[in-house]
């Protein structure tokens, strides 16, 4: 059988990965909450697949520091999340209803700013923020950054394992 003529088995109907494919989004977006909520370890090939189109919701950045921090967390408009750290892989995992409910609420009240110059000497964590379009680097938290910087830190603290 030649590539193009191959298809796929699905409970006794055969339905083309064109088609397959096509689909996917549409049974994704109208999937019960409690249906695309999953765990890390929960991940599918088709699910990234889907991962490639998705639009970043907000997406922090931790760098710096003697330890050589690198923290990456982004979560996406779908209430899933890519997290990574210096020292492992990236991971997927989908928030909880609560978890999506309170970042939600907290970028409510963000006010990005402007970046803050580098400070003299070494030791410090610089904290990239991206939320609608706009970034902001600060070495300092301001009292708008602190409830979503703590819930993203939460979350990778959750959700990320070394691997």
């Amino acid at each position: 059988m030649s590539r193009r003529a191959r298809r796929y088995v699905i409970e006794g109907m055969r339905i083309s990965r064109a088609a397959l494919l096509a689909a996917l989004p549409v049974l994704v977006a109208t999937a019960p909450a409690e249906a695309v909520t999953a765990p890390a370890e929960a991940v599918t090939a088709p699910a990234e697949a889907v991962a490639a189109h998705r639009k970043p919701l907000v997406e922090l950045r931790e760098e710096g520091g003697f330890a050589g921090l690198r923290n990456r967390v982004v979560v996406y408009t779908d209430g899933c999340a890519a997290l990574s750290r210096r020292t492992g892989r990236t991971v997927r995992a989908c928030l909880t209803t609560a978890e999506w409910r309170g970042l939600r609420a907290a970028l409510k009240h963000l006010r990005l700013g402007r970046s803050e110059p580098r400070p003299p000497g070494a030791d410090f964590i610089a904290y990239r923020l991206t939320y609608k379009g706009h970034s902001a680097t600060r070495y300092t938290l301001p009292p708008s950054w602190r409830p979503v910087v703590s819930r993203l830190d939460k979350m990778l603290v959750k959700y990320w394992s070394p691997g």
